[in-house]
């Protein structure tokens, strides 16, 4: 099959600072503690998504996914290794991400639509299936920094869906918002993947990621630990899950209990 996306040996570091003030930095120096270190949130991850595919990131928090997605996404660049993506990429990897706070709704969909591949032509045409399936009424000419966070999500995800993009990245956006609009963003989705786009999502719904894909990549301290069917996937979550909490001091029943 074609390779939608080709992920390369991306490795990504980021500095971490120990100190935010002066008077902190004077005492960690004085003590020899360290001002910074690196870290490094992806380790020559590799990995193929073919066109038509839908495919989940799991890991627990600080595994990397949300990093990898923003490679892709080309957000943030890779300090070794690339990210190709084949085909008009849409991406909702944090809520309101491409809106501008002092601009209203019906602006930022021209803004945002733009920012996404659309010319003013195609965002004309689609402007109120846009307006419609985000359903934020009398805000439409509000600046947008007045907006919920749900409203956010509404109106992102609207422009997003309607680029008809090839390949579509999502991350953790359909936590934000009413349930009535996640399920219409659900139902978007599945007829996205039966239309034979390409996904990728990161998600903490294990029933949702069932739902949507049939491939997972589990990550864990920034490396693929598991790359292959959903189901073992989603167990390898809840097992770390588990693991995580008993070592937090939580008390967690047994596997299977309460079924």
């Amino acid at each position: 099959m074609t390779e939608a996306i080709v992920i390369d040996a991306v490795t990504k570091r980021f500095t971490l600072r120990h100190a935010h003030s002066i008077k902190t930095m004077t005492v960690r120096a004085l003590k020899r503690e360290k001002l910074r270190e690196k870290f490094v949130a992806l380790d020559e991850v590799s990995a193929t998504v073919d066109v038509g595919e839908s495919v989940a990131l799991l890991g627990v928090n600080g595994s990397g996914k949300s990093t990898l997605l923003k490679v892709i996404s080309g957000v943030l660049p890779p300090d070794t290794g690339r990210a190709l993506v084949r085909g008009r990429l849409a991406g909702l990897i944090e809520v309101g991400a491409g809106l501008h706070p002092d601009l209203t709704g019906r602006e930022n969909v021209f803004l945002n639509g733009a920012i996404l591949g659309m010319d003013r032509a195609e965002t004309l045409r689609k402007f109120d299936s846009i307006v419609e399936f985000a359903d934020i009424g009398k805000f439409l000419d509000q600046p947008v920094r007045f907006y919920s966070s749900g409203m956010f999500m509404r109106l992102a995800f609207s422009i997003a869906v309607h680029t008809e993009p090839d390949v579509f990245l999502i991350d953790e956006v359909l936590a934000v918002g009413d349930p009535l609009f996640r399920e219409k963003c659900i139902a978007r989705l599945i007829e996205y993947k039966n239309s034979g786009r390409t996904m990728v999502i990161v998600a903490h719904d294990v029933t949702l990621l069932r739902q949507l894909c049939t491939r997972g990549i589990f990550m864990e301290h920034g490396r693929v630990v598991w790359d292959g069917d959903i189901d073992t996937a989603a167990e390898l979550l809840v097992t770390k899950r588990r693991e995580r909490r008993r070592s937090q001091g939580f008390k967690v029943p047994p596997a299977g209990a309460g079924r």
